[in-house]
């Protein structure tokens, strides 16, 4: 909560999580299935009780969170939701509802049926690409086949990938303007640096995953000095 609690102090409107499932089944604020390596133990997400998990020590005075305590602690905020287990796919979605929330927050996962498990108990909801859609609307993007791309990328608003897949390059140009036509919004992760930020707003993302705030914030307001 304290990583949530200063990137708002500096002026971020979004915010990017993951989520888990406890062992009795509360949606927890976790990215690695188990906790070698933020607790260093031996242990897997899934096999602890929400009671356990709040036994951890992460540091500073912070312990694991849930979903439902970070929605409600960020009621103006806007969030990006990894579901990380197909078991967190129900706890989260309730949360996200019982928080009145659906139209602040985008869906994601790596596996198709974990992001759908989610987004279909909650019509209308955000949602981006799962990995095996986005590899082939790639391919229709990189050669500028926009209604191929929109078609494959019907059910979804935004492609969220890392500037590179095995070596290739998914942010150009021609890939932008491909997926923007489609109507999709891209959302690159996660760049850490001022020159790969400027260079990726150049090109016309709509958005970018990062861990330094701090720097993001700064780009922005250079590249777009009469926006908010």
């Amino acid at each position: 909560m304290l990583a949530f609690e200063q990137a708002i102090a500096l002026g971020v409107t979004h915010l990017e999580t993951d989520v888990h499932a406890s062992k009795d089944g509360v949606a927890v604020i976790v990215h690695d299935a188990d906790l070698k390596r933020t607790a260093k133990r031996s242990v897997r997400v899934e096999q602890l009780t929400l009671a356990e998990l709040r036994e951890i020590d992460l540091g500073k005075g912070q312990t694991i969170s849930t979903l439902a305590e970070l929605l409600a602690a960020f009621p103006t905020a806007r969030f990006n939701i990894d579901i990380k287990s197909m078991a967190a796919a129900e706890p989260a979605s309730h949360d996200i509802i019982a928080a009145g929330a659906v139209a602040r927050v985008l869906i994601t996962s790596f596996n198709d049926k974990r992001r759908r498990a989610a987004t279909d108990r909650m019509p209308g909801i955000a949602t981006s690409a799962s990995a095996p859609a986005f590899v082939t609307a790639l391919i229709a993007a990189r050669l500028a086949i926009a209604p191929l791309a929109r078609w494959l990328m019907r059910n979804v608003d935004a492609v969220q990938i890392p500037e590179r897949i095995a070596g290739f390059r998914t942010v150009t140009a021609r890939t932008v303007r491909t997926f923007h036509s489609a109507g999709l919004e891209i959302h690159v992760w996660t760049v850490n640096d001022a020159p790969s930020m400027r260079k990726l707003y150049g090109r016309g993302v709509d958005g970018i995953f990062t861990d330094r705030a701090d720097i993001a914030l700064a780009v922005l307001r250079e590249s777009f000095p009469h926006s908010r």
